[in-house]
């Protein structure tokens, strides 16, 4: 899922038959509804707000090195070739860190522990500066042990349009996985479904788990049909309306082993990363809207208490990162 921008504003689309406009800003880069969709390691590219062409704080001049959500360390390094674009790389995930020159930037390259040559993590994750509908691949790479790059791209390189030409729909995230480059927050999690075996023991499970994770894209709509358009006059009504939405989730798990597992059968699916967000956002939005629903309640601690998600979710870029682009949530 993603956003598209215009040069008279951000277009967010809520639906095949109705688009709206807003005043271009990052806030409206980061929420909207991608057109419907049809063990590597990945990158992923963000929207940050504009970066000089150094990425060290001035007292320093050192990279700045901190814990990666896997609990092993990275390094943001950049040269002017990646600040004057005004893209932010940074490592993420299992890998441990090196680095190489290679043109006129500086990249942050995973590898092993000791001895052998640094490689690219085929993993890549292009974004705005917010969680949005990054957070739950972000989640999964984590818990799943996965090194991935993530790419953080300026609301002004963004504007300037040339990077917007070359996204098939012109919106973000975009993710790379080796040569395979994909759009649609959906699909890019179907993929890693697929590829790190998140999705169901078979068809009858896969079919569920396809079911549950459009629901969590309904309800996700409507919670950013609220941030970005009438947060102020909408946010009692929605809450009122929120536990008719969560029931189903409730049900689901109700039939499933007694809400004592996951979502769908006895093993995690990506859809279950996708929940655990929604879930988790609302918390933020209502923090008492699970108090009614023993099993999604349950079901949340359970997951969150995973070593790696609880590892993410303490992490700084998952605490620091803004929930929504415009600092409503």
């Amino acid at each position: 899922m993603g956003a598209k921008m215009s040069s008279q504003g951000t277009e967010l689309s809520l639906s095949e038959s109705s688009l709206t406009s807003y005043p271009t800003s990052l806030a409206q880069l980061v929420g909207g509804q991608e057109r419907p969709h049809g063990a590597p390691c990945f990158t992923l590219l963000c929207m940050e707000p504009p970066l000089s062409s150094e990425f060290v704080p001035p007292s320093t001049q050192q990279p700045v090195s901190t814990r990666c959500p896997a609990s092993a360390d990275y390094q943001h390094a950049a040269g002017p070739g990646l600040g004057s674009l005004g893209i932010q790389s940074s490592l993420h995930g299992a890998a441990c860190t090196k680095s190489r020159a290679r043109g006129d930037f500086q990249e942050v390259l995973g590898g092993p522990e000791q001895g052998g040559d640094p490689e690219v993590p085929p993993y890549t994750i292009v974004y705005f500066p917010a969680r949005g509908r990054c957070e739950a691949m972000r989640m999964l790479l984590a818990d799943q042990d996965q090194s991935w790059k993530e790419e953080v791209v300026s609301i002004d390189t963004w504007m300037k349009g040339l990077l917007k030409s070359t996204c098939l729909y012109g919106q973000l995230p975009k993710f790379q996985d080796g040569d395979l480059t994909l759009y649609q927050s959906n699909a890019i999690l179907r993929h890693l479904g697929r590829s790190l075996g998140l999705y169901g023991k078979d068809q009858k499970e896969a079919a569920l788990v396809d079911m549950v994770n459009d629901g969590v894209e309904d309800l996700r709509l409507k919670y950013i049909t609220l941030i970005y358009t009438k947060y102020e006059e909408g946010k009692d009504d929605y809450v009122k309306a929120l536990p008719g939405h969560l029931k189903p989730f409730e049900t689901l798990l109700s039939q499933n082993q007694g809400g004592k597992a996951f979502i769908v059968g006895d093993q995690i699916s990506f859809a279950d990363y996708n929940l655990l967000d929604l879930l988790l956002i609302h918390q933020v939005l209502a923090p008492g809207c699970l108090d009614s629903f023993p099993l999604l309640s349950a079901y949340v601690a359970r997951l969150s208490a995973r070593p790696k998600i609880k590892a993410f979710l303490s992490s700084p870029d998952h605490v620091n990162r803004p929930i929504n682009g415009n600092g409503k949530q």
